[in-house]
């Protein structure tokens, strides 16, 4: 199983989304507090859909208890300022994928602290959609194990 941790998030229709895709694919979704929003929200409950009654997604206080308890094989931290472009890894069964607040991204301690990836981008903007970003890491690394 991958992980998906969503470091902080703002947006509820982000991880609404994000969670539509996480049961989708099979991938653990985490959300580490303090969130933008309650989980009650009801543009969350919106973009989620019926799948947010269809999968557990865990709630964490700090993301240290997150990666204790979840015990990743690889941690990567996904950023505009990453380091390694995301598709020349190759990923593994148990891999979980940081991704910051949408306002502020992940902090340079986070980064440093986990292989920091990135996706190419040709715009001047300042990044990705959130839930695009991560279905885009989502679908190269179930890709790389043949969609099982």
């Amino acid at each position: 199983m991958f992980h998906i941790i969503l470091f902080e998030p703002e947006i509820p229709p982000n991880t609404g989304n994000i969670m539509r895709l996480s049961v989708n694919t099979g991938f653990e979704l985490h959300l580490i507090r303090p969130l933008g929003f309650s989980i009650d929200d009801k543009n969350l409950l919106r973009a989620g859909m019926d799948y947010i009654k269809k999968k557990d997604f865990n709630l964490w206080d700090n993301l240290e208890d997150c990666l204790n308890e979840v015990s990743p094989i690889s941690t990567y931290s996904v950023s505009t300022k990453g380091k390694t472009l995301y598709t020349s890894l190759k990923y593994n069964h148990g891999d979980a994928f940081i991704f910051g607040p949408e306002s502020r991204g992940l902090s340079n301690i986070i980064r440093e602290q986990y292989s920091s990836i990135y996706m190419p981008m040709r715009s001047v903007g300042r990044s990705l959609n959130l839930a695009n970003a991560v279905s885009i890491i989502t679908y190269e690394v179930w890709r790389q194990l043949g969609f099982n």
